[in-house]
């Protein structure tokens, strides 16, 4: 391949080169919103929408697996709840050995949740 004797701005390589195109439908108060965005921060709405795109980040939705452990969490929490309850109306050293377990119990569960 022959070089250009003229000069001028060198070719951009393949992966600089802008070949995909994405098609969005939104709301209008969105796809304004989205341009005074991109005017204010001195961009083109398509270069705030790469950015954007390339710097964000996307939390996974929770497994079957995290949603039941949560509900086992929540659970737990109302038995503490109640236990709470007991302990202010019987007394502290009743209700000691229970919330101790239920608590050993909640730990385990955050612990498989954090995993």
């Amino acid at each position: 391949m022959k070089k250009n004797p003229k000069g001028g701005r060198p070719p951009k390589s393949a992966s600089e080169k802008l070949k995909e195109r994405l098609t969005v439908k939104m709301a209008a108060a969105d796809y304004y919103a989205l341009r005074g965005k991109a005017r204010a921060a001195g961009l083109t709405w398509a270069e705030y929408a790469r950015t954007a795109l390339s710097r964000s980040v996307v939390r996974q939705r929770l497994t079957a697996e995290q949603m039941t452990l949560l509900r086992q969490l929540a659970g737990m929490a109302n038995n503490l709840n109640q236990l709470a309850r007991k302990a202010n109306s019987a007394g502290y050293v009743q209700a000691a050995a229970e919330c101790t377990a239920l608590i050993e119990k909640i730990d385990t569960l955050i612990d498989q949740i954090n995993e």
